[in-house]
């Protein structure tokens, strides 16, 4: 992670910082007007834009996200909640590079196959952290339940990333190139290790299984009593798999 504070010493890291978040903001608020959850969430194409900030411009588009979504907060939705939506707006953007990264070395857009699942993988794990993330907080401080919240932005994270993203990334990546602002023009990107893959596994199990236990106890799927956990709530549940999110999201 410490790309995300060396990047704060380079000029043109900090210039695409705010124009990611400016983007971002920009293409949020007139969607404010067309809320799904009134002052938390709404309908959101600009969720295709984490993901691509992320390939192409790294920790300035991990940033960038946070920034640009705490500024379409001050548009109708500011508050405690915008504290996760900072976070999970931040991991939105911070997974899909370094997961790609960990996963392959090939330019988005000379991919093979193999190449495409590897990225839409890295997008949805970005897409889901964030679900995850923003849908235990806000149901930490009885603002919405997880259930609700936690698949109303996981579905439309994912489609944005595996629908719209992709594309973005094919048109925008050869500009981006040759214009010398891909992060890894301005930034020497950490080296690879094997921790980063092991980042990536915890990264997953977090997502996958915080999600997945969480609408099973929600929607009575999975009753805890019978496993002699009735008195444990499910925001202590997913705790867990919240921190093993941020370890993972540590060392990918």
């Amino acid at each position: 992670m410490k790309d995300l504070g060396r990047m704060w010493s380079n000029t043109r890291m900090v210039v695409l910082t705010a124009v990611a978040a400016a983007v971002y903001a920009a293409v949020l608020i007139p969607f404010k007007a067309i809320p799904i959850v009134p002052g938390l969430t709404e309908i959101r194409p600009a969720a295709a834009l984490p993901p691509v900030c992320s390939i192409l411009f790294g920790p300035a588009g991990a940033w960038g996200s946070a920034f640009g979504n705490l500024i379409g907060d001050f548009f109708g939705m500011l508050g405690i909640g915008s504290l996760f939506g900072f976070v999970g707006n931040f991991l939105y953007g911070y997974i899909p590079y370094r997961a790609w990264r960990a996963l392959s070395d090939q330019e988005p857009a000379k991919l093979s196959l193999a190449g495409w699942v590897k990225l839409l993988v890295s997008f949805l794990l970005g897409a889901g952290a964030c679900a995850l993330f923003i849908a235990w907080g806000v149901d930490l401080f009885g603002l919405a339940p997880f259930k609700v919240l936690v698949n109303i932005i996981a579905i439309n994270n994912g489609l944005m990333a595996l629908v719209v993203s992709p594309f973005l990334v094919l048109i925008l990546y050869p500009m981006i190139k040759n214009f010398g602002l891909l992060y890894t023009d301005l930034q020497e990107p950490e080296p690879r290790s094997g921790r980063n893959l092991a980042g990536l596994v915890l990264i997953a199990v977090s997502v996958a299984g915080g999600i997945l236990v969480g609408d099973l106890v929600a929607f009575g799927v999975l009753d805890l009593a019978t496993v002699g956990l009735a008195d444990l709530s499910l925001r202590i549940l997913i705790l867990p798999f919240i921190l093993i999110l941020l370890l993972g999201c540590a060392i990918v």
